[in-house]
């Protein structure tokens, strides 16, 4: 399947707007496939799955910046510690601690976002106000806690997402009151990122607007 460049124009078009990054969800997709994004200019790409995104950081150029924007779990961390550019996921402490721990044996600093809780399926993952706020920076040497990310309920109501969007934009503006590094609040995907735009996003995770829906 090739991609679709056209949109992926007009996309960066309206990104550059609000000054925004835009992070290109990969998972599944072949190298190829990314390659025709890269030759593009692209060089943010979002992986969901460890082993996916180890085999295809061995195979594509050195210069990518890779996002692990999946739920990621403890024991699979050290695997992407060498060499990952931002984890969205920390939901919960016992990761940022594993983060911290493998960062620390790579004597490395790893970047990272605190995802909250906004949406109401219980599916999602993340933190809640109050857990994001007992966190203590100085207990997480080797992380440098770089802002927020969190995913709307998956619904066509705009208010709805609206709602929780503008939620997640005034934790992260509290926040970065706490945290000395805040700067990336990480909200919005293909359905939804225009109104995470007008909420405050400054980055986006795009994946089937670019690559068409999933087979």
């Amino acid at each position: 399947m090739s991609v679709n460049i056209e949109a992926y124009k007009q996309i960066t078009e309206t990104l550059a707007q609000h000054k925004a990054t835009l992070v290109a969800v990969s998972k599944v997709r072949s190298a190829a496939e990314i390659m025709q994004l890269y030759n593009e200019g692209q060089r943010d790409f979002g992986e969901n799955y460890v082993q996916e995104l180890m085999e295809k950081q061995e195979q594509l150029p050195k210069d990518i910046r890779w996002h692990f924007i999946g739920h990621l779990q403890s024991n699979k961390v050290k695997y992407i510690a060498p060499f990952v550019h931002l984890i969205h996921g920390v939901d919960k402490e016992s990761i940022l601690k594993e983060i911290n721990k493998q960062a620390g044996k790579l004597n490395i600093k790893i970047a990272c976002l605190l995802q909250l809780h906004i949406a109401e399926e219980s599916s999602k993952f993340g933190f809640d106000v109050e857990e994001l706020n007992s966190i203590e920076e100085k207990n997480y040497p080797n992380v440098s806690i770089q802002g927020m990310m969190g995913m709307a309920t998956f619904t066509f109501d705009k208010i709805q997402i609206k709602k929780e969007f503008t939620l997640l934009h005034q934790t992260y503006e509290q926040l970065s009151k706490k945290f000395s590094n805040f700067k990336t609040l990480s909200m919005g995907m293909s359905d939804d990122y225009e109104i995470a735009l007008e909420c405050g996003s400054n980055m986006v995770r795009i994946g089937s607007k670019l690559f068409g829906a999933r087979l």
